[in-house]
């Protein structure tokens, strides 16, 4: 499966030091698993963590789903031992909080590939900051190895003084300026976490907001919010169904020499059928977790 098209709608944190969370995502329909040393482990268990984190990918025991490591900042005291412990367990993914710039996401390669990093881990770049905002295109371009750009709206409202309300209005324009630089550099975009558990209605619509706005999925706190999340990240079955009627009307369009081809009375273009191509190849990619 490529990183073009595989499913990243959901991916969970899973508390990195809690052998019972450990436990429990191997079980839970989330598309990817973010194994946390960070914020949800405490300083005196930053080892013991890492060393739990490292175990679990390397076990066999987690099925199709995508496999990362949020390892702690640059700027902390773990970090270098967190990278050089999640390159040797060789994840998909190691997720690296708080990216400011193309500089760190070099300095990041450089402490992995020194510590023999398989050629399949990815690096995925936490935007959290203004700085990462304002640099998004330039962290999103630095290296061929980083293939998903995070999100962390909790940080990010932290830092620019601004509320977390119901919409996000504060937060859409650096939102879309980061959707709009992943699209530049053709990598995968995750939107930021829901933070209230007891707000299913609320999480659905921010999920379906995200989708809407352009991203390819969406960070979890809770394994409550991993079906909604993959409900509203995946193609609906009557979208799923149009797609293949514009994609047989167009190719027959084409074949009769037909200037203008139409369906359902609507206009059909060329960007209208690379948009049916990609739901219909979404959607055979999340088919294809399950096979």
């Amino acid at each position: 499966m490529t990183d073009e098209i595989r499913p990243r709608r959901s991916a969970l944190y899973m508390p990195g030091a809690n052998d019972k969370a450990l436990e429990k995502a191997k079980t839970l329909p989330t598309d990817a698993i973010i194994f946390d040393t960070e914020d949800s482990v405490a300083p005196d268990m930053k080892a013991v963590a890492r060393e739990k984190v490292a175990a679990a990918v390397q076990s066999g025991e987690y099925g199709s789903r995508e496999l990362t490591i949020r390892v702690n900042s640059l700027e902390t005291e773990w970090s270098a031992d967190d990278l050089r412990s999640a390159a040797q367990a060789g994840p998909d993914g190691i997720v690296v909080p708080k990216v400011n710039s193309a500089a760190d996401v070099a300095e990041v390669e450089k402490v992995i590939e020194a510590a023999g990093v398989p050629d399949h881990t990815r690096i995925w770049a936490m935007l959290e900051t203004p700085a990462a905002i304002e640099r998004a295109v330039e962290i999103a371009t630095s290296s061929e190895r980083l293939a998903v750009l995070v999100m962390g709206t909790n940080d990010l409202a932290k830092e620019l003084r601004a509320a977390l309300v119901p919409g996000r209005a504060p937060l859409l324009w650096g939102l879309a300026r980061c959707v709009n630089a992943a699209r530049y550099a053709d990598k995968v975009i995750l939107d930021g976490v829901y933070n209230d558990v007891r707000d299913p209605d609320g999480f659905a619509v921010e999920a379906a907001q995200g989708a809407e706005l352009g991203f390819d999925g969406k960070t979890l706190v809770h394994p409550t919010q991993v079906e909604p999340c993959n409900a509203a990240y995946s193609p609906s079955e009557d979208e799923i169904e149009y797609s293949r009627r514009v994609i047989e009307a167009f190719d027959e369009g084409l074949a009769a020499g037909k200037g203008v081809i139409t369906v359902d009375g609507r206009m059909i273009e060329n960007l209208h059928v690379d948009n049916a191509r990609r739901a219909i190849a979404i959607a055979d990619a999340i088919a294809a977790l399950s096979d």
